[in-house]
């Protein structure tokens, strides 16, 4: 687990600075720039928004007795992509309004109760091994 920590925090930011350059050379420092503003901004508001509409679907299913699974994955889904929208870097700013937008939520909500599912039952069998 080690190992693939120091590569997300040294090979993510090198491979986002050399974007960043690659892409200044290319359209100019100063659109590169606000290209990257923009998509805070619009990421963030964006994040808010949903935040906002996740925070009231859990509040109604409180309201009527019921454990709003899929709304606590969805708020943490949102929580990461803003997280991840703060950062500057294009690589980020694309993962982060993946994670945001409902339509592409809906796909890594399914790959990862998957894999959660799987980690689970791996836990599980190693667990009855001994």
């Amino acid at each position: 687990m080690f190992f693939y920590l120091l590569l997300l925090f040294t090979l993510l930011p090198m491979t986002e600075l050399v974007l960043l350059i690659k892409i200044g050379r290319h359209i100019g420092l100063l659109n590169a720039i606000l290209i990257i503003i923009i998509t805070g901004i619009s990421g963030a508001s964006l994040a808010r928004w949903q935040g906002l509409t996740v925070i009231k679907e859990v509040q109604d299913q409180l309201s009527v007795g019921i454990m709003p699974k899929e709304e606590i994955l969805d708020g943490m889904m949102i929580l990461a992509g803003g997280l991840l929208l703060l950062t500057p870097g294009l690589i980020t700013d694309i993962v982060g309004l993946i994670a945001i937008i409902p339509i592409t939520r809906k796909w890594i909500k399914y790959f990862l109760k998957k894999k959660l599912a799987q980690m689970m039952d791996e836990e599980k069998f190693q667990i009855n091994r001994f």
